[in-house]
């Protein structure tokens, strides 16, 4: 006798998200980490699809690449500073264990540390290299959003930075031996790595429907960067907010919905002092759209239509 068709539905609705059974495979002594994997993967989209977007503008081939090689070290090195500054406890506190600093593996990578030290870095790259921030601000914005949410699921690999308990359906399993103090077994739990991850995607959506409109109607000129700290952070600060690991709190919110609330402000007066400027997308300072003397490919070459 078949199944009516509600009970049918019913069976096919996943009652949780399962966590991940572990997240290390080791290839003889090489351990292979998920979550080192994870932020590789967005490092690496985010460069190649940099590297595009950029050279589709007229800039040069292999700056991405250039200027990846080094801002991503000192973004995560500036990553686990601010997350070990921030979360002091663990590492620090009565019961804290000073080794776990360096021992980045286990997770603890805080995005604002990274996100400053990388775009401050790249800055003053590019300006020894003699190009102009905007149009690379604007190639990387949505580039490092897709990137980030990818690294999210190494989050859901290590099972940690999850939300309070639910009933939903897409609640998250969390094992015995990450389940928080307090909380009996079979407990599910908000998987706010989905919830980020799924916001940067849409994010990442919204900030290629605004450059249509701002190149539309003349220019980006670098806009779109400014544009990301406000997506972002605006999805960040609820998210933050759900999450139920140890944090510094001030004033009764998290350190880091406070610094979500100010990144936005200064990613709206950005947007806003950019604007009322007049904003140009020329390479170089004395207008020069060409790829340059690196061989870098012009609007016109074969990545003209990438977005």
């Amino acid at each position: 006798m078949p199944l009516p068709i509600a009970a049918v539905g019913a069976s096919l609705v996943p009652a949780s998200i399962p966590s991940p059974p572990q997240s290390v495979w080791h290839l003889g002594p090489i351990p292979i980490r998920a979550y080192a994997i994870c932020i590789l993967a967005g490092v690496a989209l985010a460069v190649w699809w940099t590297d595009r977007r950029y050279r589709a503008r007229g800039g040069r081939a292999d700056l991405a690449l250039d200027t990846a090689m080094l801002t991503v070290p000192i973004g995560i090195v500036c990553a686990r500073l601010y997350h070990v500054v921030t979360s002091p406890d663990a590492y620090f506190g009565p019961d804290g264990d000073l080794t776990r600093v360096w021992r980045i593996w286990e997770g603890g990578i805080g995005i604002w540390g990274g996100v400053a030290g990388g775009l401050i870095s790249g800055a003053l790259f590019l300006r020894y290299r003699g190009v102009r921030l905007a149009p690379f601000a604007d190639a990387v914005a949505p580039a490092l959003l897709a990137a980030q949410a990818i690294g999210r699921f190494g989050n859901w690999f290590n099972q940690e930075l999850f939300g309070g308990p639910t009933t939903l359906p897409w609640g998250l399993e969390i094992d015995r031996a990450h389940l928080p103090a307090g909380y009996p077994t079979g407990t599910l739990f908000h998987p706010t790595f989905l919830y980020e991850a799924l916001w940067s995607a849409l994010g990442v959506c919204a900030l290629l429907w605004l450059e249509r409109r701002l190149r539309g109607a003349g220019a980006c000129g670098g806009r779109l960067l400014w544009a990301y700290l406000m997506v972002y952070t605006a999805g960040r600060a609820w998210v933050e907010h759900l999450r139920i690991d140890d944090a510094q709190r001030v004033l009764g919110l998290r350190l880091n919905e406070w610094t979500s609330l100010v990144v936005f402000v200064i990613g709206l007066i950005g947007f806003v002092v950019v604007t009322r400027r007049g904003p140009g997308d020329a390479i170089t300072a004395d207008g020069d759209e060409a790829g340059g003397a690196e061989g870098g490919e012009t609007a016109e070459g074969s990545d003209a239509q990438t977005p």
